[in-house]
């Protein structure tokens, strides 16, 4: 047998978390990979996985058996330790999205890239989130840059995703794009993918992340959340969940607000504000998987991407941690709000 860890929370109060000891079976079905994960990012975008779990289902991606309680998923690296798959032997190492736990067992199609996990209870789950890239296959993939992928590269598809519709709709008609949580690295991406596109990018952030915000040298303009913002056809990136923002920004813009976008949730709490649209990435993924074809896409992503991590490394440093208490501490502060946005968390398993 196989001891594993999983680190669960309750899913009606965040805050509360337990880790959890079981034991696996050292017997693999057909076509089943025994991945052993290796090391994860842990943002406040996993916040959001937890406070959306619900409504996108992705409390259903690695279900547990303790009632009420669910798995946060994670980005990172495993290797595979046991197989029925000839192609996939142990010591591959892969990347994908992977649960707060020491061990995982997929049931593997393969791909050109990598694999596709089809266990039952991922059939309906959104497939952006089920494929994984085989590290020596992925073009994208240096092992010096291992944080910097476990970090970024979701949040960064995110990113590229979101500034690709913007462009593609030629920005409803905005010569700005105001981006509350600029601080965040979802939003800065984001930013990043927008320079040189004929927009004027605005960041609204906390008072004490100012100076770390203009000193990413992104955007046009950084403001506190209390200045005002220039009333102009703009375009509001919601990275924040702030409410009073919200309202605070459609007062004072009015009908200049051509456009309100909600993408992620710093402030815990999912907008019903029907002036405000969704952002689903996995939508915009599957429009430009149609327009460009998978090749195009991954040539695309890629170039930025490697734009990306070639200033990302001097942006932020990496605090490192290991193990299942470890990386529920690091929950608990990425939780509350208490991460600098100058650091990010990378946790060992």
């Amino acid at each position: 047998m196989i001891s594993r860890w999983t680190v669960v929370v309750d899913r009606d109060d965040l805050t509360k978390t337990e880790v959890l000891h079981d034991e696996l079976s050292p017997e693999l079905g057909d076509c089943e990979v025994l991945l052993k994960v290796s090391h994860v990012g842990l943002t406040a975008n996993n916040v959001t996985y937890g406070v959306i779990g619900d409504l996108i289902g992705y409390w259903k991606f690695f279900p547990v058996a303790a009632e009420g309680r669910g798995v946060i998923p994670l980005w990172g690296f495993a290797d595979v330790v046991d197989s029925t798959v000839d192609s996939l032997p142990a010591g591959t190492r892969v990347y994908g999205y992977l649960p707060m736990s020491s061990h995982l067992v997929v049931r593997a199609k393969l791909t050109s890239s990598g694999f596709v996990d089809t266990a039952d209870h991922r059939a309906e789950l959104p497939a952006v989130y089920n494929g994984y890239l085989v590290t020596s296959q992925d073009a994208a993939y240096d092992p010096r840059q291992e944080d910097i992928q476990v970090l970024f590269r979701p949040l960064f598809m995110t990113s590229f995703l979101l500034a690709d519709q913007l462009a593609d709709n030629d920005f409803y008609g905005a010569r700005t794009v105001v981006i509350s949580s600029a601080s965040s690295k979802t939003a800065f991406g984001t930013a990043q993918c927008l320079r040189g596109q004929g927009v004027r990018l605005v960041g609204l952030t906390s008072p004490r992340n100012v100076e770390f915000t203009e000193s990413l040298g992104l955007y046009d303009t950084v403001l506190p959340y209390d200045a005002q913002v220039d009333v102009e056809p703009s375009v509001y990136l919601d990275f924040s969940g702030s409410a009073d923002v919200r309202s605070t920004l459609h007062d004072r813009l009015g009908d200049s607000l051509v456009k309100d976008i909600s993408i992620g949730l710093t402030q815990q709490k999912p907008s019903s504000d029907s002036r405000s649209q969704f952002f689903f990435a996995p939508e915009q993924l599957r429009k430009r998987s149609a327009d460009w074809g998978p090749e195009g896409l991954a040539e695309r992503f890629g170039a930025a991407w490697h734009a990306f991590t070639a200033q990302a490394g001097g942006w932020v440093g990496i605090a490192r941690h290991s193990g299942p208490d470890e990386l529920a501490e690091v929950w608990q502060s990425v939780l509350a709000g208490k991460a600098n946005p100058n650091t990010a968390d990378v946790i060992t398993f």
